[in-house]
């Protein structure tokens, strides 16, 4: 089935995540693990998917074991970035070398550039400017920045790499 069309599946279970997230949401709203909220969250879960089933895109098939990977990366990337960026607000470290770093795209996937645009907004010191889809590239401001082709040699291999492989893109089967 082509990822960007519209799911017309009729099962109670086609969106795991949504309904997780519903679900989680639900039970972090109520502020409560009582039965009456767990049977609530469980409700919710299954039941909101189903009634937005003709709204809902069919969603890509993810690799797990690479995309919890790359959530350990990013979530380690973050807590060093923040505290490099707390060392150069709070003058620790030499005046910042502010960049633009022009960032190729090595796929035309809407869901791996965004996702990849977002993680670097993610990070501290860096944001992603603009998603150029007709340049192929993003572009992107760093905050200090003494190497670039590191820099971007460094998103892509850290990023754009691990994306590729969790949405299946990497030529790997």
């Amino acid at each position: 089935m082509k990822s960007d069309t519209l799911d017309r599946r009729g099962g109670w279970f086609d969106h795991p995540v949504l309904s997780l997230l519903l679900a989680v949401s639900w039970l972090a709203l109520s502020r409560s693990l009582e039965p009456v909220h767990l049977l609530s969250a469980a409700l919710i879960g299954l039941i909101v998917p189903r009634l937005l089933r003709g709204l809902l895109h069919v969603g890509a098939p993810i690799r797990w074991s690479p995309a919890i990977r790359l959530t350990l990366v990013v979530t380690w990337d973050i807590v060093m970035s923040n505290i490099t960026v707390a060392k150069l607000v709070l003058g620790s470290m030499s005046r910042p070398q502010p960049a633009w770093l022009r960032v190729p795209l090595a796929c035309d996937h809407h869901r791996v550039n965004a996702l990849f645009a977002s993680i670097i907004t993610m990070t501290p010191g860096t944001v992603s400017a603009v998603v150029d889809e007709q340049a192929r590239c993003i572009w992107v401001h760093a905050l200090n920045c003494d190497d670039e082709a590191g820099m971007v040699a460094d998103m892509k291999s850290r990023y754009e790499a691990p994306l590729l492989a969790v949405f299946r893109l990497d030529g790997e089967g």
